[in-house]
């Protein structure tokens, strides 16, 4: 049987000496020290019923009588049809779950989700509206006990006034604990029964705002008074968004290489693009004489260049709208960039452009998959006089 005396005397590299008292305890002498070694017991799982090892401590760290009553109980757990190892992982992740929070959890998920995004700004907005919202809530408590009340008091002060950010900031909540759940880091996704806790929103029909759009008939005349002549790159960069009917991100970002002056024709990558997928854009005379202009002020590989040769921020346009005042309603709403494609749509309607042209110019996702299907070019040719028409229309004043 094993003893003080004779543990102390083990040398490094001996081989391991069995304790004689519990079955399968062994103490394996260290490679380079005297006098010190590893406990180990060796059983056959009841659940493979494979041979397996299972770490106890080091000696002289762990003394003979604790490794013997440590062994003994892991053997306990054999006869009980559990694995030791097994039953040790599980008292680990457990101490795991139990301190793992909300904030560590979402950031945890958003780290896997990321890859998946189309673009940086959708990323910073699913993990910045989570930090805004519900980390200064909920974001330091264990998973393990979060309600259904905590989300529900968390969204409330914005459930109402915000609705649509809630409902998205929910979804996102929703996305982090249905993780854990899949994971058995919770009993539940508390998530699902938040709106019972919560008032009736409004019906989506109803809170929807559509952007403020200019009337098209007003088009000319706000051209001719605040973008004819400009030569600022915001001027260049508001005049081309209203002549391609695109959107400001895509008319922000555009390069060089994307454009064939020659051809008329504007190219924009699918990892630009909102629904992932090429998009041409025939360019008009106005808008070719344009791109003249700009090439002429070269700086960099970008079209419209921020003043410190950058990209103009996504606030550069509305920015600009604001200062300037420019009215797109009844209501007395600003008028948004966003907004010139509305009028540029409803011109189309109302001068006989057909529907198809129309939706193409925008690049409108088809959400009838069965028509969709059937949809193999992007009629450039067809679209180009009905662009070349609307470019004649914005400068004619």
């Amino acid at each position: 049987m094993l003893n003080i005396t004779k543990a102390k005397a083990m040398k490094a590299g001996d081989p391991a000496i069995s304790d004689g008292s519990v079955k399968g305890l062994r103490l394996h002498p260290h490679r380079s020290q005297n006098g010190r070694g590893a406990w180990k017991l060796r059983f056959t799982s009841p659940v493979t019923k494979k041979r397996r090892d299972l770490g106890l401590g080091t000696f002289p760290d762990v003394g003979i009588a604790d490794a013997r009553d440590a062994a003994s109980a892991s053997l306990r757990l054999v006869a009980a049809g559990k694995d030791p190892i097994d039953e040790r992982k599980s008292a680990a992740s457990a101490a795991i779950v139990e301190t793992l929070t909300f904030e560590v959890a979402a950031r945890k998920r958003f780290e896997e989700l990321s890859p998946g995004f189309k673009n940086a700004k959708h990323r910073q907005q699913w993990i910045n509206t989570i930090t805004t919202y519900m980390f200064p809530y909920i974001g330091s408590t264990p998973l393990a006990d979060l309600k259904v009340a905590d989300f529900a008091e968390a969204l409330r002060p914005i459930w109402l006034t915000k609705p649509e950010t809630a409902q998205r900031i929910k979804q996102r909540c929703h996305e982090v604990m249905d993780w854990a759940y899949s994971q058995d880091m919770t009993a539940g996704n508390p998530v699902l029964s938040v709106a019972r806790l919560l008032p009736k929103q409004p019906s989506k029909s109803k809170r929807v705002q559509h952007h403020p759009a200019m009337p098209w008939r007003q088009v000319s005349d706000f051209y001719s008074a605040k973008l004819a002549g400009g030569q600022k790159s915001t001027h260049a960069l508001m005049t081309f968004v209203i002549l391609t009917a695109a959107r400001s991100g895509e008319a922000r970002a555009a390069t060089w290489d994307e454009i064939d002056i020659d051809a008329a024709i504007w190219t924009v990558p699918a990892d630009r693009m909102k629904a992932g997928v090429e998009h041409r854009v025939p360019l008009s005379s106005p808008a070719v004489a344009l791109l003249r202009d700009m090439l002429e002020r070269k700086r960099n590989d970008l079209v419209f260049p921020a003043p410190q040769g950058g990209l103009l921020t996504d606030m550069a346009l509305t920015k600009f709208l604001r200062y300037h005042k420019v009215p797109s309603d009844t209501a007395g709403r600003t008028a948004t960039a966003h907004g010139f494609r509305s009028s540029f749509r409803d011109w189309a309607s109302e001068n006989g452009y057909p529907r198809d042209l129309a939706e193409r110019a925008l690049a409108h996702t088809i959400k009838n998959q069965a028509e969709a299907a059937y949809h193999r070019t992007d009629l450039l040719e067809q679209r180009r006089p009905m662009m070349e028409a609307w470019g004649k229309l914005v400068v004619s004043a």
